[in-house]
């Protein structure tokens, strides 16, 4: 007997209903909860009526703000440019010059920084980086300088290199899944119509691929901006980002009302950068035409 469309979207309904419950619970209700906060009058470690915007004038007209929103923006701007260059050439190898029966192999090798905690990863950044680190013995062994470069002074520098590490798996796995998805017949045909591997490569490719890219981009990207933990033990509190203002405001402060302003100003900007740019690029998206 067939089901008749309201049946039909009942039963749709009783299907998608805990997804969609589960989803409302822990994603919703805390995102509504942060926007109260953020309109409310923080005061004495508590919040409370009446409903203002005092908060938002504060993140849009203190110098501070302004200044850790931009930071966290351009670290993370280098953060992705870095990942998605270095990730892209491991990505078309392992997808172009490694052997079918030895591709998994690789991706799983791909994924051992994952087996570590991202905090030890860290810490063993600041034993690279630091004064009379690994990296310092190197380069003055080599005679390359005589001094320490000692690049976990520089605050900005020493984050983007530990984050671009962090991150570079959620780089290559998805420009990965693209560049397989490439039809190896159209780089033959380019080849034969006398095309050189460069510019087959940019022209067939580059294009077909950038759907991989372009979701590497908004992987990596998103996250970094709010990273909290990566400026704390790198710069040493030195060089706060976003992220940690709001933990200042939140804990320190006690001010859950303008942390709140804080976190919704930051999603934001994200968000709208985000959307930007993929209406840039929404050509590619479903792969170019």
């Amino acid at each position: 007997m067939a089901q008749t469309p309201s049946t039909e979207a009942r039963a749709g309904l009783k299907l998608i209903s805990p997804p969609a419950l589960y989803a409302i619970l822990m994603l919703a209700a805390p995102l509504a909860t942060v926007l109260l906060y953020s309109v409310l009058t923080g005061e004495k470690g508590s919040v409370s009526l009446p409903l203002t915007l005092d908060n938002y004038h504060d993140l849009l007209t203190k110098p501070v703000y302004r200044a850790l929103m931009w930071r966290s923006l351009i670290v993370s701007f280098f953060v992705t440019l870095a990942t998605v260059i270095l990730a892209y050439p491991i990505a078309y190898f392992v997808s172009f010059h490694v052997a079918p029966s030895r591709k998994a192999l690789w991706l799983f090798l791909i994924t051992i920084p994952f087996w570590t905690s991202y905090i030890i990863r860290v810490a063993l950044w600041r034993t690279i980086l630091g004064y009379d680190g690994i990296f310092d013995s190197v380069v003055m062994g080599l005679g390359i300088t005589d001094t320490q470069p000692n690049i976990l002074s520089n605050g900005v520098l020493s984050i983007i290199i530990t984050l671009a590490h962090a991150y570079a798996p959620f780089a290559v796995l998805p420009i990965f899944v693209s560049l397989e998805k490439v039809d190896r017949s159209l780089l033959e045909a380019g080849q034969d119509l006398g095309e050189s591997r460069w510019m087959t490569f940019l022209r067939v490719t580059l294009p077909l691929s950038l759907p991989g890219v372009i979701a590497a981009v908004l992987i990596v990207f998103i996250p970094t901006v709010g990273d909290y933990v990566t400026p704390e033990l790198i710069g040493g509190g030195k060089t706060p980002m976003i992220a940690n203002l709001m933990e200042v405001a939140m804990l320190k402060q006690r001010d859950q009302a303008m942390g709140s302003a804080i976190a919704v100003g930051a999603m934001t900007i994200v968000a709208l950068i985000s959307v930007a740019f993929v209406l840039w690029n929404k050509r590619y998206l479903g792969g170019r035409k």
